[in-house]
């Protein structure tokens, strides 16, 4: 059996694993680094190999990021997971903390869209060089 068929009989390179998963390289190496994600097994030659239980747990780093958990909300999670005490009340708490978070989030983007509108608004453009935009900012406080 040759070196590339027996790496696809043992798991697939980081590569694959980026590519099945939707990661980008360079960060599957930085949850390695910071210890969120499990180094793999290496081959002979050094190259990492990962198993389908890399690429689910990937997969759930990689979700968790997007709904905007954070690195060490993603741990707690994942150290629940990894103790099998994971209970459903504790994974709702979790996720009802990111609600409020978000909706926080999105309070503070609308306050600052409307400000930023009626900054907008209150520029009448052209080629004055006064402009309400740069005093509102030089000013301090958006409101």
């Amino acid at each position: 059996m040759g070196a590339i068929t027996a790496l696809r009989a043992e798991g697939m390179p980081i590569g694959t694993l980026s590519e099945r998963s939707g990661v980008n390289i360079e960060t599957i190496r930085y949850y390695e680094r910071i210890k969120l994600f499990p180094c793999p097994p290496r081959t002979a030659g050094n190259q990492r190999v990962y198993d389908e239980a890399h690429q689910r747990r990937l997969t759930f780093i990689r979700r968790a990021r997007e709904l905007g958990f954070t690195i060490e909300d993603i741990r707690s999670l994942l150290a629940l997971v990894d103790r099998h005490t994971a209970t459903c009340g504790e994974v709702q708490s979790a996720a009802a903390r990111q609600l409020v978070a978000v909706r926080t989030k999105i309070m503070d983007l609308r306050r600052l869209e409307r400000a930023l509108a009626d900054m907008t608004a209150s520029c009448p453009g052209g080629t004055t060089p006064e402009c309400p935009i740069l005093d509102t900012l030089f000013a301090g406080s958006v409101r």
